[in-house]
């Protein structure tokens, strides 16, 4: 029996993990987030080795995550501070599942180190509560059980066809 399988090759979380599947890459952009603009933040806050940080900024600028903006403090040379792009920004979402996740399996028993809240619009809006990340279908269901959404083929899928796996 043959059955047809969407081609692994061309899938967008491939993708994104060439961008920032390795450790350090994601490390950066949550400091990113959290205000790390210059070279040396992020080295301090990481405590990563200056040749593996070079070489992770380097594919964050090249992928489009982060811009290099040149400063020049007096007295010295040229510099350059890294800055998230909308591309960058958008990865907040992720970043808030991992710690999710993490959260949930991997925390310490005294509970999360870190706690995501919504900060204020204005000083009325005191909410300051806790941020979630939900599925949502858009037909507006929200909050769905991982187990309720599942992947299916897009205009871009290309297929594969192969024989039906051995059974097990």
């Amino acid at each position: 029996m043959q059955t047809q399988r969407i081609d692994p090759a061309n899938c967008s979380v491939a993708r994104a993990l060439a961008v920032v599947g390795e450790r350090w890459s994601l490390l950066i952009v949550r400091e990113a987030l959290d205000g790390a603009r210059r070279f040396q933040e992020f080295r301090t806050r990481l405590g990563i080795a200056s040749n593996l940080l070079a070489t992770r900024l380097d594919t964050l600028v090249a992928a489009g995550v982060l811009r290099r903006v040149p400063y020049q403090d007096p007295g010295d040379r040229r510099r350059f501070e890294y800055r998230l792009t909308r591309q960058g920004l958008d990865l907040r979402p992720t970043l808030i599942a991992l710690l999710e996740w993490g959260d949930k399996y991997l925390a310490d028993p005294e509970g999360p180190s870190v706690v995501v809240r919504h900060r204020p619009d204005d000083e009325q809006d005191a909410c300051e509560e806790p941020v979630r990340v939900t599925l949502e279908c858009a037909a507006g269901h929200t909050h769905l059980p991982s187990d309720a959404v599942y992947r299916a083929p897009g205009p871009a899928a290309r297929f594969l066809t192969d024989p039906a796996p051995p059974p097990r």
